[in-house]
């Protein structure tokens, strides 16, 4: 070899000794990540992540350099590395899932933590950022966002509302929160209102009967409000102002603290809330069709890690309101011409052990307890309608997970458990001869199984053994479930269970209200049996997620069959002249549609998501709920088509604009004459209703401690869509009321 040739030799050689290649692998945890897109030096080198989450860099400087790791629907990766950074092992990068769409971690789909799209039936999510981006202060307020569910105020004195899901009434739903069912009929009446949208993190949403692992009421769907946890020391205040049809003012003030130490071991997170509200009179008859609020807020969250696997969490949440509609607001409610009355003070509280083990497996126990107390007037012309109510609730229990790697077929997840629980309901008001005294007591136990039969195909069965003090007989609620994944883009899910609903004595439905110039008061078949139901789902969801964006769709479809189902039809009237509804059982009802979803992600620039609901309800017999009427085999106050959508622009820029619109079609209204004007009861049809709002948030940070500014306004329900035909007077129909939450409102805040 000539004396040149080694010269060149040498040359390239030496070159190829001075490049650098990486190599690397993207995870979430012990899961790959493909489509990542991983730069050196903000893009002078630039590869994506495979399907296993492996990755490599060629020709990387000797240093420093930094690399960066970017996949939407998780946090940005950066990391700097010094001069003559060894490459010799492979670099793992840990990403972080941000709650978009495809990587929520959810626990209401299978009573243990999992990947959404791994859980047995669909759950959908409504996250903090929603409720933020929608101007959401209360839960009431947010639950529209998700399909398949409606929240209606039912009371135009009280302004009392009821969460309705996939055309089902508020008693229906299973209300947990973070997992656990302390939120009795007596709180549903108020508390979504009640519960404010800064207290929480997450709104898991499973509809249909696969959610009947949870017990009695889940025959709609449960919605689990998860509280939020501390995660890191931070703190932040928040101020909201409103302006509600020009003309009443609504002031919210929120504050949340957290403290994690250094060890990570422990946590501690507090929240305060605080509301002002004046009365809103809609058509300027001296009487609101909004009540005004006062309340005050406290929830508290802590953890401590035991050991290297063990925890101890505690929720607790305060909330004191006080309420009042009618006339001559602000004045002792006896002396209003009509008027209701509410003071409310609820205390609620869980706390939960939980140790994992080294051979996959968990356990949890867990006690969650629940006091209300409320003092109340419901009456017209000075009557003496004061009443106290109290409601007590606890459940205790024991759940036990396992996971088997090798089980025949593929893998299983195991969990097995037993629970009891116990309610108390006390609701007395003398002057109308109405005492609702009840105890409730329910212990269960339960099992369920996912088995991966192959790769793709999931077979979920379930089983609730339930003991109630209100039924002679033991109750079984089987659940069966396939989930189908057959490619990495789609899902198809596709569940059938049976639920009950024992014959409890309060419910939303027992809500006292005014009709016919007097009190509506509701009387009980002493025989009132228990209702059965069986619930069929079908879904199917589509997702294509690429490193600058996702785009899916879902349609659930939902047959659900009520047997003995609970109705309210007129009786008559009582000795004092009010009104008197009768709650008895009638044939089967049946309530069947589709939800339909849409979802599409541009990195933090775009987030659109939409869902429209289409269904039918209707009795096996005619409901005869006038003595005026013929009856209907209808169900009332249910639209055959509502829905919503979201949109949101920039949402990590300084200036992020956003809108929203919430639809709602046609519906049947029952209307009782004795307004003025209204001279016999009336079966009314709504209009159409579009309730748009707009937000626009504006960021900016501040030199001392590196915290942010934001400053937002805009309006809700733009177009003012709103009821126009509000009854007048005291002798009105409180009753009836539908459509949005309230008019236009313009609002303004400032968050630190």
């Amino acid at each position: 070899m000539t004396k040149l040739n080694l010269f060149v030799l040498l040359f390239f050689t030496s070159g190829l000794d001075a490049q650098i290649l990486l190599r690397g692998r993207v995870l979430d945890g012990s899961n790959p990540i493909q489509f990542v897109s991983i730069s050196i030096n903000e893009g002078s080198r630039n590869t994506v992540s495979d399907k296993d989450g492996y990755f490599q860099l060629k020709d990387i400087p000797p240093g420093p350099f930094e690399i960066s790791a970017y996949l939407i629907g998780y946090e940005l990766f950066q990391k700097s590395f010094p001069k003559n950074y060894s490459t010799d092992q492979p670099l793992v990068i840990q990403l972080k899932a941000k709650p978009l769409f495809l990587n929520e971690m959810v626990v209401s789909g299978n009573r243990h933590l999992s990947r959404r799209t791994e859980s047995s039936v669909l759950v959908n999510v409504l996250d903090r950022k929603t409720l933020e981006l929608t101007q959401s202060s209360t839960l009431s307020e947010g639950l529209c966002f998700q399909p398949g569910l409606r929240v209606e105020t039912d009371c135009q004195t009280c302004g009392f509302s009821q969460l309705k899901m996939n055309g089902l009434g508020g008693s229906y739903s299973q209300v947990l929160i973070n997992s656990r069912p302390v939120f009795p009929a007596l709180l549903s009446l108020y508390g979504l209102e009640q519960f404010p949208a800064k207290l929480i993190e997450r709104v898991e949403v499973v509809k249909g009967g696969g959610s009947v692992l949870y017990g009695s009421s889940a025959i709609a769907g449960t919605v689990n409000i998860i509280t939020r946890t501390p995660q890191e020391n931070d703190w932040s205040t928040e101020l909201n102002s409103a302006i509600i049809g020009n003309a009443t003012l609504d002031f919210n003030a929120n504050h949340q603290s957290q403290i994690v130490s250094k060890s990570k071991k422990q946590g501690l997170s507090i929240q305060v809330s605080g509301r002002q509200r004046g009365a809103y009179d809609a058509n300027k008859d001296g009487f609101s069709e909004l009540p005004a609020i006062s309340s005050a807020t406290i929830g508290l969250s802590a953890f401590q890690k035991v050991g290297a696997r063990g925890k101890i969490e505690f929720n607790a949440f305060n909330i004191n309101e006080e309420r009042q509609g009618g006339n001559k607001i602000g004045q002792r409610a006896e002396l209003a011409d009509q008027g209701e009355y509410r003071l409310h003070h609820v205390f609620s509280g869980d706390v939960n052990f939980e140790q994992e083990f080294k051979d996959s497996s968990s356990m949890m126990v867990y006690l969650a307890a629940q006091n209300t107390w409320r003092s109340h007037y419901t009456g017209i012309d000075q009557s003496e309608g004061w009443g106290i109510s109290r409601s007590k609730s606890a459940q205790g229990g024991v759940q036990y997970h396992k996971a088997f790697s090798n089980f025949p077929l593929g893998k299983n997840n195991l969990t097995i458990g037993a629970e009891t629980q116990w309610e108390s309901t006390f609701d007395e008001i003398k002057a109308y001869n109405y005492l609702i005294d009840q105890k409730v007591a329910l212990s269960a136990a339960f099992i369920q199984s996912e088995w991966s039969l192959l790769k793709r195909l999931h077979l979920m069965t379930g089983y609730r053994l339930n003991k109630s003090n209100r039924m002679a007989k033991t109750v079984s609620t089987p659940r069966f479930g396939l989930r189908w994944n057959p490619s990495k883009n789609w899902q198809f899910r596709g569940t059938i269970a049976s639920g009950f609903k024992a014959p409890q004595a309060f419910e939303t439905d027992m809500h006292i209200a005014f009709a016919g110039g007097g009190v509506s008061t509701i009387s009980i078949d002493p025989n009132l049996g228990a209702e059965h139901s069986t619930g069929y789902t079908l879904s199917t969801e589509y997702t294509i997620s690429k490193t600058n964006y996702i785009v899916g769709f879902s349609v659930d479809a939902f047959h659900t069959i009520l047997r003995n189902t609970f109705i309210l039809q007129e009786l008559g009237q009582d000795a004092n002249g009010n009104m008197v509804l009768f709650r008895s059982n009638g044939g089967f009802s049946t309530f069947q549609g589709i939800n339909v979803e849409g979802r599409y992600a541009f990195k933090d620039d775009i987030q659109f998501q939409s869902g429209l609901t289409f269904q039918k309800a209707f009795f096996q017999d005619s409901l005869y709920w006038s003595n005026e009427l013929p009856g209907t085999i209808k169900q009332l106050r249910t639209p055959e088509m509502y829905g919503y959508a979201t949109l949101s622009l920039f949402s990590e820029h300084r200036l992020s604009p956003s809108a929203n619109v919430v639809l709602t079609g046609p519906m049947l209204v029952p209307h009782f004459g004795g307004a003025p004007g209204v001279v016999g009861d009336k079966l009314e049809t709504s209009p159409w209703f579009v309730d748009l709002g707009i937000r626009l948030a504006y960021r900016t940070k501040l030199k001392f401690g590196k915290k942010e500014l934001q400053i937002h306004g805009g309006i809700q329900n733009i177009l003012s869509a709103y009821q126009s035909d509000f009854d007048t007077g005291k002798n009105r129909d409180s009753n009836y009321v539908y459509g949005p939450l309230k008019p236009r409102t313009l609002f303004f805040g400032i968050k630190l």
